[in-house]
């Protein structure tokens, strides 16, 4: 029997949709509602199933961005042949995307009996989604705002990539969250720190999705449930990427702050009293 649910896909895509990108954690928001209707948290197939429906997010952000990722990828291979194009900043972006990836990777590999076992933990995600609350605070306070997209550097990427570790370690902390806080501290403003977190998390998410996917049908979850919660995500996402690049550019991340804190100490309330299982 499948470990999730057609109807559990359902509830956990939609989540996934609305969360991958909001600055909230997706990988929190899931293990929350997989509490609350009884799945276990730290089952592999319930790891496997939250990393694959993360591809349906992502094709959202390949389907939204399109122009610019063909834009990017086109300059990246006429850099390859042309040694003129490699001044391009697209040529170079794509290659600081590459570099960017790999602490993520290697960390996840490594970490990946952790990330699976006791960094699952619902305490561990209230106790992150309040700290992660704090960071995310400081950092829209301590930037200024001043640095656009085509103002970003080697440096930056490599520093808000590495950061996607954070929420890695800690489920609760926010890969959106904590690239967005880290690009924001480096001063590039609100838009250009979200597109940003986007491409970031293009490779990190898809190679996660894929590297899970034996994982995931191979412990007891259904290809449908899996294709359904894909699905509904990717639907989801999309909205909801639609909705963040308009918000940003005219709002603070007070919003976010507030909803993470309260959603923090909901579930340590929830915890506390017993009504879900850490």
């Amino acid at each position: 029997m499948s470990a999730i649910s057609v109807g559990q896909a359902v509830v956990l895509g939609a989540l996934e949709g609305v969360t991958e990108f909001l600055p909230v954690s997706s990988t929190g928001h899931l293990k929350i509602a997989e509490g609350l209707m009884g799945i276990p948290v730290d089952d592999g197939a319930v790891v496997g199933f939250s990393a694959v429906i993360q591809v349906g997010a992502i094709a959202a952000v390949l389907v939204y961005f399109f122009k610019d990722i063909v834009r990017i990828v086109s300059a990246w291979l006429r850099g390859l042949r042309d040694k003129e194009e490699r001044y391009h900043h697209d040529y170079k972006f794509a290659w600081w995307v590459i570099c960017a990836t790999i602490p993520i990777v290697a960390v996840g590999l490594a970490a990946k009996p952790l990330i699976e076992g006791p960094l699952a933990s619902l305490w561990v995600v209230a106790g992150s989604l309040i700290a992660g609350s704090g960071v995310m605070w400081a950092a829209d306070r301590m930037g200024r705002h001043k640095r656009g997209e085509d103002d970003t550097s080697f440096k930056d990427a490599m520093l808000v990539g590495s950061s996607q570790i954070l929420a890695l370690l800690f489920p609760g902390f926010s890969r959106s969250g904590a690239t967005m806080s880290t690009a924001l501290m480096l001063d590039l403003d609100r838009v250009a720190a979200t597109r940003l977190s986007f491409f970031l998390g293009i490779p990190a998410l898809t190679g996660a999705g894929i590297y899970e996917l034996k994982d995931a049908l191979g412990t007891g979850t259904g290809a449908l449930p899996l294709a359904v919660g894909t699905a509904v995500s990717f639907v989801v996402a999309y909205a909801s990427i639609a909705w963040l690049l308009k918000f940003v550019a005219q709002h603070s991340f007070n919003a976010f702050v507030i909803y993470r804190i309260v959603v923090g100490l909901l579930l340590f309330g929830l915890l506390g009293a017993g009504v879900i299982n850490s």
